[in-house]
Formats: structure tokens, C-alpha cells, sequence
């Protein structure tokens, strides 16, 4: 006797969440009818979704009654055209999360952000968000079918290349609609991630917290697709908070000003772990002036030309002294460089 075919549990996942909460007593005849398949089949589904901690079960055999478990996803496709990121988050997402406060608030801070900057700037139809809570880690993924996110500093803010689009956008102030935005959704949002991805236009780019540089190249860019797709994710138990990003770019780290921010040179090295001319510096420097403090951050550099130093301390450092310039990570002959062109 043929045994029955085992049902893929994947799919199942990216809506048994939301199902769950809504019809907790139901969900053996809801499955029943969505995948056409027996009560039998359908409670061996259930057991095995409660095994694999997407469900938990109370109860007695005869009154079930399921609840999200410990891994929770939901995952919804929207049309662009008039969707409101707040009200896709407070009716799809936050009540299917169960989650500590300060990571709640910096789930939907980072909801919000991403899903606006694809409805403000994408130029798409679609947009998909896939949420996922696991006992370590909270996850999001937002991938939108529009222009691609390269392609659009370079249409609006005249940045041909990937990577020195990535470097504007890691130090913030970049945006190209300055009249209803002010740069900060993608540079805090990345702030706020232990783990953060940006796809499009077949490169791609990661940062992570705990890594010196935090910003490189990624090898997994996916080639051919449209749009942008941003991932990250955030531990459940971080010691960062949402008003603790917010306060760290201000100068004293009690406002909410953003005075500070933080260039990750080795986006424009493309691995060879060198800075040695006046065009690398002048692209460093660019909008700067904008900020009152800026680190440096020299992680993956091995040296750097005279040139190089010189326009960035004597040149740039002259004519903006009221911009504070901190190289951070800088090795022995990074140093030394440095410390000559600073003495002239």
C-alpha cells in the first residue's frame, strides 16, 4: 500500500501564525480545507508543526486549542499603490509577535522605515515582507519589484557605482527627495541590526555589528533580480535599544540630533586594502560638512597614500575645522601616515 504524501511544512509556516491567532479552535478544519486533505492528515500536520515549535497546544485531546509557538513567520504581499506601512504593521505583523519591548520597538521602527522607503522611492507594484520570530532572533525580510535601490542614487543623486552608493548611504544625510526625507531610515535601520543585507541591481552589500568595518561587499548579490530586497535581524536579547541608536549619532549622546556618523573606508578599497589617492579622499569626505564628528573607520586598510591623507586632514581638515575628524581601527603605517599629514 503506497504510503501518503508527506506535506511540505514550509509553506505552511508563512501562515500558520496569523492562522492561529484567528482561529485557534478551527485550525484542524481550516487545513482540511486549504490543502484538501482529511481530519487524520490534518492532526499528523498539526502534531508535527507543534513539534517543530510553530504551535503550541493546550487543552484536552477532545477541546484543542492552538497558539503561535516559539518560531512565528508571517509573510504578506502587498500592492505598493496606497499602502500605509503603519497600518500594514499594527493589523498583519505586531499581533502575531510576542516579543521583549525593546525589540518591538525596533522591529517596527525598522517595519516601517524599509516598507516607506519602497513605497516613497521603489517605483515598483509589489512589495513582500516576511517576519520571523525564532527563540534567538528576530528576522524581517523586505523585497520590493522597482527600480533597484543602486539605480535610484544613481538616477537621483549622480552615484554610478554600488559601492560608493553604499558608502553614502552608511553615513546617512543622503536622500533624494530632501524636501519629505532626511536620510536616516536606511543608515539607523542598519544601526539598529545585529545582521543587515541590501540587494539590487546584481550587487550586494552586508553589515555586521560585531565585525571590524561592520559594511563589505557581499558575494551572494542576486544577479537578474528587479528591485531590492533588505534583510536583517536582531537578537532577541541585544543590549541595544531603539532611543540608544537614535542618541548615539547625537555629539553628546543625549539628543536626538544627528551630529555624528561613522564612513566604513574599506567599501572603497573592492578588497585590495588600499586608499592612496586625492579622488579616493575627496569621495570620503563628501558631505561631511554636513556633521560635526566623524569617525574614520580604517578597519581592512593597510595603507593609504600621502595624497590620500593629506586632502583628507589638511585640505578637507582646513577648510571645515569645526568638523572633527576620529580615524578609529587605523593600523601602525595608517598611523603614521596620518600623524605626517597632519603635521604638514
Amino acid at each position: 500500500m503506497a504510503r501518503p504524501h508527506r506535506i511540505d511544512l514550509a509553506p505552511l509556516t508563512q501562515w500558520i501564525t496569523a492562522a492561529a491567532l484567528q482561529q485557534p479552535q478551527a485550525l484542524p478544519e481550516l487545513l482540511m480545507q486549504r490543502l484538501a486533505i482529511g481530519r487524520r492528515a490534518a492532526g499528523r500536520l498539526l502534531q508535527r508543526l507543534a513539534a517543530a515549535q510553530w504551535l503550541s497546544v493546550e487543552g484536552t485531546p477532545r477541546r484543542r486549542r492552538y497558539r503561535p509557538g516559539a518560531l512565528r513567520q508571517v509573510v504578506v504581499r502587498y500592492a505598493l499603490a496606497g499602502l500605509q506601512e503603519d497600518q500594514a504593521w499594527r493589523r498583519d505583523f505586531a499581533p502575531c509577535l510576542l516579543l521583549p519591548a525593546e525589540v518591538q520597538r525596533m522591529a517596527q521602527h525598522a517595519f516601517t522605515e524599509l516598507v516607506d522607503n519602497a513605497v516613497e522611492h521603489s517605483g515598483g507594484t509589489q512589495l513582500t515582507v516576511s517576519l520571523r520570530q525564532t527563540p534567538l532572533q528576530l528576522q524581517l525580510l523586505v523585497s520590493d519589484d522597482g527600480c533597484g535601490l543602486f539605480r535610484h542614487v544613481a538616477r537621483h543623486c549622480a552615484i554610478d557605482e554600488p559601492a560608493l552608493a553604499m558608502l553614502e548611504l552608511a553615513k546617512g544625510k543622503l536622500t533624494s527627495a530632501p524636501a519629505r526625507h532626511c536620510g536616516r531610515g536606511l543608515c539607523f535601520t542598519s544601526r539598529l541590526a545585529d545582521v543587515f543585507d541590501v540587494h539590487a541591481d546584481g550587487a550586494g552589500f552586508q553589515r555586521r555589528a560585531w565585525q571590524p568595518g561592520q559594511w563589505h561587499a557581499s558575494g551572494t548579490a542576486l544577479a537578474g533580480r528587479a528591485g531590492t530586497s533588505v534583510y536583517l535581524a536582531i537578537a532577541l536579547d541585544t543590549p541595544r535599544t531603539l532611543d540608544g541608536v537614535l542618541r548615539a549619532a547625537s555629539l553628546d549622546g543625549r539628543g536626538y540630533g544627528f551630529e555624528t556618523t561613522r564612513v566604513p573606508l574599506g567599501l572603497l578599497t573592492a578588497g585590495s586594502g588600499l586608499l592612496a589617492s586625492r579622488a579616493d579622499a575627496r569621495r570620503v569626505v563628501a558631505r561631511l560638512a554636513q556633521f560635526r564628528r566623524v569617525e574614520l573607520d580604517f578597519a581592512g586598510i593597510d595603507a593609504i597614500g600621502h595624497g590620500f591623507a593629506d586632502e583628507l586632514l589638511r585640505v578637507f581638515g582646513g577648510a571645515h575645522p569645526e568638523v572633527a575628524l576620529v580615524p578609529v581601527s587605523a593600523g601602525p603605517r595608517v598611523a603614521a601616515m596620518l600623524q605626517a599629514a597632519a603635521a604638514g
